[in-house]
């Protein structure tokens, strides 16, 4: 690890507890669905890594997050995200990814396509299995070419109602 401060702040959702992890710069290095933001910190890269510190809300990326909760669905597309993966798709494929819009999911070969490789749907399935910033670069939006949820590292139960949150299905939302 660096010296850098990482500022971390936990925040409750109908499907649970949702942490994030943010750089001094306030960009998102990693958010997911976990009560506990020490459980994001090895999904970051380790030049981004740094001590963690706890904070009640962490300012702009807070009221995003609950002006999303509350159905204002592209709140988070201007929140900064930060991730590296060493490579050259990886970081494309997840600025790709967050063009998809709420309620639009694609499948994976729709997403590959997008991101100027449509043969490589194991790619673009790699780009979201690799994602650290749930919700901010949003995976869920992602279906199997069948239709189907597919994996989520968060768990389908959470997929599903990210989806259903997005297509204002609020009869399928769990309260």
């Amino acid at each position: 690890m660096n010296d850098t401060i990482i500022d971390s702040a936990r925040i409750e959702t109908p499907v649970g507890a949702f942490s994030v992890l943010a750089g001094p710069d306030g960009a998102v290095r990693a958010a997911g669905f976990t009560a506990d933001p020490a459980n994001l910190l090895p999904l970051v890269h380790p030049s981004l890594r740094g001590e963690l510190r706890q904070r009640g809300e962490l300012g702009a990326v807070t009221a995003a997050v609950a002006r999303y909760l509350d159905g204002e669905l592209t709140a988070i597309d201007a929140v900064p995200v930060e991730q590296h993966s060493g490579g050259t798709f990886l970081p494309h494929a997840w600025r790709v990814l967050r063009e998809v819009k709420p309620g639009e999911p694609v499948t994976y070969t729709a997403y590959a396509r997008l991101a100027g490789r449509p043969a490589a749907v194991r790619a673009a399935a790699a780009a979201c299995a690799r994602n650290a910033a749930a919700l901010f670069v949003p995976c869920h939006r992602v279906l199997r070419t069948d239709g189907t949820l597919g994996g989520f590292r968060w768990g389908l139960p959470v997929k599903e109602w990210l989806l259903d949150h997005e297509a204002g299905r609020p009869e399928r939302q769990r309260s």
